[in-house]
């Protein structure tokens, strides 16, 4: 079973500084049919505008993910991290026991636009951690870029819960087959262009859930990109 969550159709908010797009319940908006899905809590796709940014402010918990689509952001967190991620990196925080960070805009002309991503921890009280990666040297068109997993396989980030999460790339024309193990499930999030997945076409913005599936058809109407995420 596939179902869509049309980019229309997600909750939105214009603050001025910041536009975003919920594709669940979030701060001001709700949808009990949008909740999460699985341990998936928060995928906002933010665009911050030049100078400025979330000041510091506090998690706990969660683990976080930023992926950063188009621009930059500046990182800083009571873990003593700071650092910029740029386009095509991803940044983890696994908030635990509770971290303090900010994240602005340092460019003085130009908006940087990001997916946010929550993820339900397995296990609460954990000791907090941060890492990046830089992606781009390992992605390749029609192949599947692992970038976060439970055991940190492959050099991934490591997740302190049962998901794989890839990136992947589709050139114009291009088709990727994704196996589906029993009793698992999958989201998958359209980042740029436009894919069919089986009979539904689905454009940048738009998410589907999808259980009880052996097998995923992706293809590529033009050139396109995608978060994939392989939960239990």
């Amino acid at each position: 079973m596939i179902q869509k969550r049309s980019s229309r159709e997600r909750g939105y908010a214009n603050h001025e500084w910041l536009e975003t797009y919920h594709s669940f319940s979030f701060a001001r908006y709700y949808d009990s049919k949008h909740m999460n899905f699985r341990y998936l809590r928060v995928i906002n796709e933010d665009r911050v505008q030049p100078g400025t940014g979330f000041g510091m402010h506090s998690h706990h918990d969660m683990e976080i993910i930023t992926y950063i689509l188009d621009g930059s952001l500046k990182h800083q967190d009571s873990m003593g991290n700071q650092s910029i991620i740029y386009t095509g990196e991803v940044q983890h925080i696994s908030a635990g026991t509770g971290i303090m960070h900010s994240e602005l805009n340092p460019s003085e002309s130009d908006p940087v636009h990001f997916l946010q991503i929550w993820i339900t921890p397995d296990r609460m009280g954990i000791e907090p951690r941060y890492a990046q990666r830089k992606l781009r040297d390992n992605i390749s068109d029609n192949q599947l870029c692992l970038i976060a997993s439970k055991n940190g396989e492959n050099g991934s980030i490591t997740l302190n819960q049962d998901v794989n999460l890839y990136v992947l790339s589709l050139d114009s024309g291009g088709q990727v087959d994704y196996e589906l193990q029993p009793d698992r499930y999958a989201w998958i999030q359209v980042t740029k262009g436009t894919i069919k997945l089986k009979d539904i076409t689905m454009e940048a913005g738009d998410g589907a859930a999808i259980s009880e599936e052996k097998k995923l058809e992706i293809n590529a109407n033009n050139a396109a990109e995608m978060l994939l995420f392989d939960l239990s």
